[in-house]
């Protein structure tokens, strides 16, 4: 009997989403680590709210240029490039609050590299995933986010406890060196027979329909990957491509300020110890992870079985997943228990994950060649959402801490998770009026 064929493409699936596990990792780690430092040198909680947006600034800045990296340079070769910088940069970074601008620099550093690694991996999945599988491959390398997320708010505490804050970013260069070399050594470019597969043509066709005057035909395997001119202006003025920015920016928001400032929500709001609250503090992460894969499976069964169409599918997943976020994100301050407050962060930040199954997999959508492109001018809208929102919540909280004496109380909390809230409702209606499932660049 000869030996079952393990597909390439999958190996690059599970590469991509260690690869945002790891990253994730990185993201959380700092938040714990710079925390506990900074409240052991009395930095209040506007500095730390400037600092620990720093990052989005470096994010912000290399989205669009990842994107164009990855077009023109090839999307595996960038995601390389950016693990190795990002990882050198932890492996070389000292903690110390009392000394800003090194962290200041460190951290946009961090944030430029890992800037490249969405629109990188994008670009990837683009080349190697036909358009069947890609709602499913999407959400699991995504969802690796959040069992990185979840990991490190489950391990990461103990290692500051026993080794210190600067055995964080030890251990985040060490997995971020290691992937590298699996990368380096399993990743490669798909072979030519396998592009009618991976761009919008050929495999999947029926799928994803495309507009009359814009279908073209493949021949010869692989002609639709040649390179052409970037349609900057049609994608900068579409609307489709607006919604998606839109939904990313609202959801890049509420996942950030959830990411940076819960376990802030968790000592100074409820008043509880993030090592004496054992594994639960990791449930709204893990939680993600297991709606983003449900959110993928659901949607390449409503596709493929055509209950219903690519269109109606991302708006439906989208709409239902925005919309039971926002009321979860605005009920969570009226829950004072530690089981109330990881319930109602579960369901938020679950949901959340739910919705990418309609507008982060929208990219590949509606502009296969051009995912990694799309991707970076979309992932800038959520790094915005990260600067401001990350800063914003320091200086509400600063607020509220100023006009209340301490962060204890339902009212000091209740702004920050209202806007985000707020902005979900707001999103999920431009998704449904803007957004589609057909191919519109080519």
């Amino acid at each position: 009997m000869g030996r079952l064929k393990f597909p390439k493409r999958y190996l690059i699936v599970i590469l991509t989403f260690i690869s945002t596990c790891v990253c994730y990792v990185e993201r959380v780690g700092f938040s714990i680590a710079y925390t506990v430092a900074a409240d052991a040198v009395g930095v209040n909680q506007s500095s730390k709210g400037t600092i620990l947006s720093t990052f989005y600034y470096g994010y912000a800045c290399s989205q669009v240029p990842g994107g164009w990296a990855a077009q023109k340079l090839g999307g595996r070769r960038v995601l390389l490039l950016s693990f190795v910088l990002w990882s050198l940069t932890c492996a070389l970074f000292p903690l110390d609050p009392n000394h800003v601008m090194p962290i200041v620099m460190a951290r946009l550093l961090v944030g430029v590299a890992q800037g490249f690694i969405f629109p990188s991996i994008h670009t990837v999945l683009a080349q190697w995933v036909p358009p069947h599988e890609r709602s499913r491959s999407v959400s699991l390398t995504t969802s690796g986010m959040y069992l990185g997320a979840a990991a490190g708010m489950l391990l990461l505490p103990s290692l500051v406890k026993y080794r210190g804050p600067q055995s964080v970013f030890l251990a985040e260069a060490t997995l971020g060196a290691m992937w590298s070399l699996l990368w380096l050594k399993y990743a490669s470019d798909p072979p030519r027979a396998e592009y009618p597969k991976a761009t919008a043509s050929g495999f999947g066709e029926s799928l994803l329909p495309m507009r009359g005057s814009q279908k073209v035909k493949v021949e010869n395997g692989g002609s639709s990957t040649k390179t052409s001119k970037i349609p900057w202006k049609r994608i900068l003025i579409s609307l489709p491509v607006w919604a998606i920015v839109v939904n990313n920016f609202t959801f890049h928001y509420a996942l950030y300020v959830l990411m940076n400032w819960l376990p802030t929500y968790f000592e100074l709001g409820l008043r509880l110890s993030l090592q004496d609250m054992g594994s639960s503090k990791m449930l709204p992460y893990l939680n993600m992870f297991i709606f983003s894969n449900i959110g993928g499976v659901v949607a390449d069964h409503l596709i493929t079985k055509r209950i219903l169409s690519v269109t109606k599918t991302r708006k439906f997943l989208n709409t239902v997943g925005f919309v039971v976020a926002s009321l979860a994100l605005m009920a969570l301050p009226m829950f004072r228990t530690s089981g109330g407050a990881v319930f109602c962060s579960s369901l938020a930040l679950g949901f959340l994950a739910l919705g990418r199954a309609g507008f982060a997999v929208n990219h590949m959508d509606v502009a296969p060649r051009y995912a990694g492109i799309v991707m970076g001018v979309s992932n800038t809208a959520g790094t915005l959402a990260g600067i401001i929102g990350v800063d914003l919540t320091g200086k509400l909280l600063e607020a509220a801490q100023t006009a209340n004496s301490d962060l204890s109380g339902a009212e000091s909390w209740r702004l920050v998770f209202f806007i985000p809230g707020m902005l979900c409702i707001i999103s999920s209606f431009v998704f449904l009026l803007f957004s589609t499932g057909e191919r519109i660049f080519d």
